[in-house]
């Protein structure tokens, strides 16, 4: 299924969005106008937003302390279908996203499904700590036929050429409105089921909704008041932006009113310990600690090498003591997966992919001074792991348990070879996902990094990028298609020395570009 959401919700750290496409820029009530009068059940949710204005989903008010939206609007960190969200706001009522109207907390939330199949309830409720004076909408008892007269109402860009969130005239804080009807279903669906959406809006003069737009209402004149008959998820699978699918209110109904009254309410979903994880540039990583740090010491930040923004170190070379290259800071979750705090990286330690695939970012907070901020740090294995071990993988959203299956003597993969590197057995949750690269993988008790993750055979081929191979001790490749493997990272802890300071020729370092690995004059080194 290849669903093009009219959200920001899958740019947080959910791991759902892993197995969904992105959300897309798009035009926003192409065809319409600027609303003139404000809509009291008109809701702005916001949270974790790239737009200066906060605004990230549109949503509608159906009862004082009730308010619904898209279910890919309401998103945690570790994906729960229910329970207490953290920092979600709304404004209700308002034509202006930034000022007016009356302001409230989310302090719960119920999505459908923690999945977004089938399509048409992709649909969620967040309750409202306190509730609010405005006049709420009434939901549609019926589906719309075809050709039904709707009003469709959001905050999203102004032209399909749009990109910049910070560009007002492109993401504009004012309400726009154009009026449209619902057509066939096939024009954006090719399944029909008991809760398929709506399907809304027109190709050619284009009218829909864009980015920013998912969870906002399609509105039906019944007795001269609206009623709202569905809520925005996007394009279908027809590859058109226009028109777009909508759930269907009416279908999800029972679900929604059992939740309101309280007579079916879904209990709250156990939240997975995932404390520690760390977002290091583009990738998943970790803050680690080796034995013989002082609390003093900078800390140190650990990722996959081919994650280096500069560039994936050359064969058989490492990058030393180069200028930090990530562009952001270093996050370092809580328990439920929300920043506990950040760090800047200073300098790039050290990084390659030969040998293992590690990289190193030397931060601008020492350990002690993390531990008081209450961030999880990791201690940093001096053992390698072996065929047998149990491991978790540390996701941003969730730890499962992995099991090493082999250690592969050299695993190759576009020029590159990494030694000792370790297969997971087969598995459903320990897998290296796109998005993946340099989660840690820790001991069962979760408090030692024993290894890194890296990479998977993505189509079966042999030894070429996102396709590793497997090589024997006698030089026999071996292609297992879909298998993931992670990488040894015992071997740092020997090549440091006080201060978070690499020195290659400690005793026993044999990390890439230490005197005894072959042909160490192609190490690249910075200045300090």
């Amino acid at each position: 299924m290849h669903i093009r959401f009219r959200s920001l919700a899958l740019l947080g750290g959910l791991a759902l969005a892993t197995t969904m496409a992105g959300a897309v820029p798009a035009s926003a009530i192409v065809g319409g106008t600027e609303s003139t009068q404000p809509y009291s059940f008109m809701v702005s949710l916001s949270y974790d937003s790239p737009r200066p204005d906060g605004h990230r989903c549109g949503a509608v008010l159906i009862a004082p302390q009730w308010v619904v939206t898209a279910g890919h609007c309401a998103n945690t960190p570790t994906g729960v279908t229910a329970g207490v969200p953290r920092g979600w706001k709304v404004r209700v009522g308002s034509l202006d996203i930034t000022s007016g109207g009356e302001v409230a907390e989310v302090d719960k939330f119920y999505r459908r499904h923690n999945s977004y199949n089938p399509p048409g309830e992709d649909i969620a409720v967040l309750h409202l700590r306190n509730p609010v004076r405005a006049k709420p909408v009434r939901m549609a008892r019926t589906t719309p036929a075809d050709g039904t007269p709707v009003r469709i109402l959001g905050w999203g860009a102004t032209s399909a050429s749009c990109g910049d969130f910070k560009d007002s005239t492109c993401f504009p804080s004012k309400l726009r409105e154009a009026d449209t009807e619902v057509v066939p279903l096939k024009q954006c669906w090719d399944a029909d089921n008991h809760t398929s959406p709506l399907c809304v809006g027109r190709a050619d003069p284009p009218v829909g909704p864009g980015t920013t737009d998912s969870g906002g209402p399609a509105l039906v004149r019944v007795g001269g008041d609206w009623e709202l008959a569905g809520t925005v998820i996007g394009p279908g699978i027809r590859g058109a932006d226009f028109p777009d699918m909508y759930t269907d209110v009416a279908k999800n109904a029972g679900w929604i009113n059992g939740i309101v009254t309280g007579t079916d309410v879904p209990p709250f979903d156990p939240i997975p310990n995932v404390e520690g994880t760390a977002k290091v540039g583009d990738c998943q990583g970790s803050v680690v600690r080796p034995a013989t740090a002082r609390p003093e010491d900078p800390a140190l930040a650990l990722t996959n090498g081919h994650c280096v923004p500069s560039g994936r170190p050359a064969i058989g070379t490492a990058l030393v003591d180069q200028p930090a290259d990530l562009d952001r800071p270093v996050t370092i979750d809580d328990p439920a997966g929300y920043p506990q705090t950040t760090a800047r990286a200073t300098r790039l330690v050290y990084a390659t992919m030969t040998g293992t695939d590690i990289a190193l970012y030397r931060l601008d907070k020492t350990y002690a001074q993390l531990d008081a901020q209450g961030a999880k740090v990791f201690q940093l294995t001096t053992t390698p792991m072996r065929a047998g071990d149990q491991l978790l993988m540390a996701y941003e959203s969730s730890r499962p348990q992995c099991t090493v299956d082999a250690v592969v003597p050299h695993l190759r993969e576009a020029g590159y070879q990494q030694d000792n590197a370790v297969r997971y057995a087969p598995s459903d949750t320990c897998v290296s996902k796109p998005g993946y690269s340099g989660t840690a993988l820790l001991t069962p008790d979760g408090n030692t990094v024993m290894g890194i993750n890296n990479t998977h055979n993505r189509d079966g081929e042999q030894c070429t990028d996102n396709n590793p191979c497997e090589v024997g001790q006698d030089g026999t490749v071996t292609v297992l298609k879909g298998r993931s493997y992670g990488q040894q990272v015992y071997q740092i802890t020997a090549c440091l020395a006080d201060g978070s300071r690499l020195d290659l020729s400690r005793p026993g370092c044999a990390l890439t570009g230490a005197p005894t690995t072959p042909s160490p004059s192609t190490v690249r080194t910075g200045t300090r």
